[in-house]
């Protein structure tokens, strides 16, 4: 046993804070922790050491928000948010619009079907939660997604969508599960006039048993018609989001990709999110459940044939050095994605006759990163135009593909969302973000975090902390019963009970 650092957690029963290791073992980096009333606890917190400490090669702490909401009283979990110790400005902001579903998946971050009352913010709170976010310092957040629950549930979801929109975001998604999305292409549409930019769409295989045992009922088809309704409306910008359960779908992970890539012309990415497990469960549920990021890595170079490697994957932060160096050439503050680089890592796929060839084949990513970092540093000088433009010229020779050097010298050139939504319908993205639970939280993960709710008392509140601690207290408080008093248990309730 090797070990790596000792770090901050929290007790899975009582949620104190306690003390926490993290070890290398047979390869494996996991995290050890003692509760002295619960007892010892350990889970795999990355599933191989070797890819952990090449990630580790990318981490860059952020600067932190210079205009917190909360002050630090009580430590670090429990003064989100975001207080003065959070180190990453809101690179994704999230407002659960609802808590109520269409469907009663086994698997739910929100465990909407649980709670047994119902949590639904006005639209003159949601106002005010949007400008909490845009009024945020150094950056304002510029990338919205309504969630819940399911939020296409709410009538009024394209008059929030507009809301957002004017507000000032320039990237809005909506998270569903496609149901209704399924049932009309006018129904699309009209959230595509309001401003919606993507549609988040929970994505968990290509066989229908996959869907029983995740959602409780076989939504394939469902799927299917969305990709076609958003077709016909003219949205072009949908995110396939697998949630991934070792035993479950692991064995998907290959074939999502290559159905991605032969619905090219509306599906932009594949994010695969690693389960979450926040329920109650003893440890031998857990190892049977429990999938990292290298996990998932090491199973789609298998799946893929071997056409997307795992050394096509980066950590998140890799690219800050890019949005800094446009910013300091732009002269203004770009979010930057200075999230924990354990947190989630991504690739960029070409779909060439029927291929998949990642970014990697064309462009020397490291060397190109380097190259940012002096294109940031020639500029924060002052340097004239002309030898702006030799720095980026000069960073362009790690990219051999001439339609990528067009790509990415447009985005440089205009700065803007635009030109980096040109970019995005190029190519294909692959990304996997793997959220914590009580079992593996990392307190030094959490205050990087980058994905953040944002909450109906002026709070902003880390995605983690959200949905471990601070979730059922936020909604209980501003709730009202549910008329039918119906209550479904989780998916971790129902590994406990059997």
């Amino acid at each position: 046993m090797k070990i790596i650092k000792t770090t901050r957690s929290i007790c899975p029963e009582c949620f104190k804070v306690i003390d926490a290791t993290l070890y290398e073992e047979d390869n494996q980096v996991l995290m050890k922790k003692e509760c002295l009333e619960h007892g010892l606890f350990e889970d795999v917190y990355w599933s191989s050491f070797e890819e952990y400490t090449r990630a580790q090669k990318y981490s860059i702490i952020g600067e932190g928000v210079k205009n917190p909401q909360t002050k630090t009283v009580h430590g670090h979990p429990f003064d989100c948010g975001l207080c003065p110790n959070h180190k990453s400005a809101t690179s994704l902001a999230i407002i659960d619009v609802t808590n109520r579903c269409n469907l009663r998946c086994p698997i739910c971050f929100a465990n909407a079907a649980v709670a047994g009352y119902v949590y639904e913010p006005t639209k003159e709170q949601i106002g005010k939660m949007l400008q909490t976010l845009r009024e945020a310092k150094p950056s304002p957040a510029t990338a919205l997604q309504f969630s819940g629950g399911e939020p296409t549930v709410r009538e009024d979801l394209p008059e929030l969508v507009k809301m957002a929109k004017v507000a000032g975001f320039d990237h809005i998604e909506v998270n569903s599960n496609g149901i209704k999305l399924a049932e009309s292409v006018d129904y699309c549409r009209s959230l595509l006039d309001a401003g919606v930019s993507t549609f988040y769409l929970q994505f968990d295989g290509m066989k229908p048993e996959v869907y029983i045992k995740t959602r409780g009922q076989d939504l394939l088809a469902t799927k299917l018609r969305v990709l076609d309704n958003c077709r016909k409306a003219g949205l072009d910008s949908i995110v396939l989001v697998p949630t991934v359960v070792k035993g479950v779908n692991d064995n998907q992970l290959g074939a999502i990709i290559e159905f991605a890539a032969k619905n090219f012309d509306v599906v932009r990415c594949v994010n695969f999110q690693p389960v979450s497990i926040t329920g109650r469960i003893d440890y031998e549920k857990r190892k049977e459940m429990r999938i990292t990021i290298p996990d998932c890595v090491r199973l789609i170079e298998e799946q893929t044939g071997g056409q997307v490697k795992t050394s096509d994957f980066y950590p998140v932060p890799s690219i800050v050095p890019i949005s800094q160096a446009i910013g300091a050439l732009k002269g203004r503050k770009y979010v930057e994605f200075t999230v924990h680089e354990h947190c989630g890592m991504a690739t960029f796929l070409f779909v060439e006759d029927g291929k998949l060839v990642p970014i990697t084949r064309y462009a020397d990513i490291d060397n190109f990163i380097k190259s940012m970092e002096k294109v940031r540093e020639v500029a924060l000088k002052g340097a004239k135009t002309r030898a702006q433009l030799h720095m980026i010229s000069a960073s362009l020779r790690h990219v051999k593909l001439g339609l990528l050097k067009q790509l990415i010298g447009s985005v440089f050139k205009e700065g803007s969302y635009d030109s980096l939504g040109n970019f995005m319908r190029r190519i294909l993205m692959v990304s996997m973000m793997h959220f914590q639970d009580p079992y593996n939280l990392d307190l030094e993960r959490l205050e990087r975090c980058g994905i953040h709710y944002a909450v109906p008392d002026g709070r902003i509140i880390p995605f983690c902390a959200m949905n471990t601690l601070y979730r059922s207290k936020i909604e209980e408080e501003l709730a009202f019963p549910r008329r039918d008093g119906a209550r479904n248990v989780n998916y971790q309730e129902q590994q406990c009970l059997e």
